[in-house]
């Protein structure tokens, strides 16, 4: 069902990864999607390769009409000439931004198990300025569009590793950042009918995760704790994110959840979707992840556990609560 035909929709960083499945899934849903990357045509990065033509024959090929503009976001005049773009081509409509672009992963791989002192200065720049910077600049461009119209919706990706530690300094508090960002954002777009969240997929199965997975395997470097990966336990696949994000967008009242973080393994199970290999994975919050990520020798059986979910307050509990009064 094309639910938001006639909708326009930006999608940042969506060459491969999580923004290319973002960016299928709106266009999946009929929406008239323009994506950003930093290459327009074939390229490999990390290993990975990844294209706006790549994503845009993609879309094409779900039905859905795409638009790809080649950006850099660390250059706020490209961002800006970006938007203009789209004013006019779409006449000031902008309908909803996903706010994803981001450049760390090489950065956050190469410090991996290193403490924040024994990695360069230049860590932080790498994990927050193509990326938490980024988003505060889109969406200043973008609320500028959507207030004049009292209407829209900003998702801004964000992760579990605001809550908990994952990573390392540097990627917590970016993340953690994002989510306070998408709640202050909330407060001053809502008189405008203006919607903020803050998006938490699972585990994704990107390019980069499934090639790490691949190496532990083949090194034998699984550490038990960690073997979700390694066995690629309750993963879920980036266009997952996308059916849930555009499933948010399709509602008539986004607006009572604007300020509020929103998962997309539970979002997917109110909505009633599924996966691109038709399964639904669960919360990383609920029994059915939670107790085989623990007990390996339950994942057989993950469909027999209660998808009941662990709630915010016994989470906090085992947060990284800061400030502490």
């Amino acid at each position: 069902m094309k639910h938001l035909e006639g909708k326009v929709a930006l999608v940042t960083g969506a060459t491969r990864g999580i923004g290319r499945g973002i960016a299928i899934g709106l266009g999946e849903a009929g929406a008239t999607v323009y994506i950003t990357g930093r290459s327009l045509n074939n390229s490999s990065s990390d290993g990975v390769s990844g294209s706006l033509s790549e994503t845009k024959s993609a879309i094409e090929e779900v039905g859905g009409v795409c638009i790809p503009v080649q950006v850099d976001h660390s250059d706020d005049q490209q961002v800006r000439l970006l938007f203009d773009r789209i004013q006019d081509e779409q006449d000031g409509q902008l309908d909803l931004l996903v706010n994803n672009v981001y450049s760390g992963v090489q950065a956050v791989k190469d410090a991996q198990g290193q403490p924040f002192w024994d990695s360069e200065p230049s860590l932080w720049d790498a994990s927050n300025n193509v990326g938490l910077r980024s988003h505060y600049v889109a969406s200043v461009f973008a609320a500028r569009m959507m207030t004049k119209r009292n209407s829209g919706l900003i998702c801004t990706i964000s992760s579990w590793g605001s809550m908990f530690y994952l990573f390392d300094t540097a990627y917590g508090v970016g993340k953690a950042a994002c989510d306070r960002l998408a709640a202050n954002m909330a407060v001053e777009l809502k008189p405008y009918n203006v919607t903020s969240v803050s998006i938490w997929p699972g585990i994704v199965g990107t390019e980069l995760l499934s090639r790490f997975a691949s190496q532990m395997n083949q090194t034998n470097a699984t550490d038990p704790k960690n073997s979700f990966l390694s066995d690629r336990y309750n993963w879920e696949t980036p266009l997952l994110t996308g059916r849930a994000i555009a499933a948010l967008a399709g509602e008539p009242n986004v607006i009572r959840h604007t300020g509020r973080v929103q998962i997309v393994a539970e979002l997917a199970k109110k909505y009633n979707l599924v996966d691109e290999n038709g399964d639904r994975p669960a919360s990383l919050r609920s029994l059915r992840f939670v107790l085989p990520a623990a007990l390996p020798v339950l994942r057989k059986y993950s469909w027999l556990i209660p998808d009941i979910k662990v709630p915010w307050s016994l989470l906090l509990l085992n947060a990284l609560s800061s400030p502490k009064i």
